[in-house]
């Protein structure tokens, strides 16, 4: 096994990143590029034919995004360990790609030592992350997202069920200014930006479901 190289497919929507990844990777026998992809969709196409080891996927890219690709993968079978390499490390970028079946995370402004590690640890199957991205999870671990209170599930309850804020405050007898900021609380716990996030979020984690409880 140790005399067969790794065989690398990029992923990435800009061409200078995926020359700078493959210059890495270049000379050294243990590594093999076997292609790259500009896209997600992309991404999955190659890795369906090319069969590599380990896909480096980008997060954020057009026609289909690096997590959505990495599920499709799994949803095809694909024997390709994941690496994500990206330049965001926040939750909302994270969260998902790990729960869509990342074998790692990595930043992109790790070093070609830590990168060519990682890439050796994810085809071995083993949990890659950065320090910043383990620090995070941790984190997470440590001290769980504040709980809804009850009043931010009953908005969280209206929302789901298409109301808005206006409606929202006019069934509950409170202004819509109150609302509001309810709204925004519960983005913040539920680390969203949107009420459609929050939303798929809220049942993701069971705190609503389809038969309103």
């Amino acid at each position: 096994m140790s005399d067969t190289p790794i065989r690398l497919l990029i992923a990435d929507d800009h061409v200078i990143v995926r020359d700078g990844i493959r210059g890495m990777f270049t000379g050294d026998p243990g590594f093999e590029v076997l292609g790259e992809a500009g896209d997600g969709a992309q991404a999955v196409q190659l890795a369906r034919t090319l069969d590599p080891d380990v896909v480096l996927m980008d997060l954020r890219m057009p026609v289909m995004d690096g997590v959505t690709a990495i599920k499709e993968l799994a949803r095809i079978g694909a024997r390709a360990r994941v690496l994500v390499l990206t330049t965001y490390d926040t939750d909302k970028d994270v969260l998902p790609a790990i729960e869509a079946g990342a074998t790692g995370y990595l930043l992109k402004d790790a070093g070609r030592d830590d990168l060519i590690r990682a890439v050796r640890s994810a085809a071995r199957g083993e949990a890659v992350l950065s320090p910043s991205v383990a620090t995070r999870l941790l984190g997470r671990v440590r001290a769980p997202a504040d709980p809804l209170s009850a009043r931010e599930l009953e908005i969280l309850r209206l929302i789901a069920d298409g109301a808005t804020n206006r409606e929202a405050a006019a069934q509950l007898f409170i202004s819509e200014a109150t609302v509001k900021s309810h709204v925004l609380h519960i983005y913040a716990k539920l680390g969203v930006n949107d009420r459609a996030a929050a939303v798929a979020v809220a049942f993701r984690r069971g705190l609503l479901s389809v038969d309103g409880a």
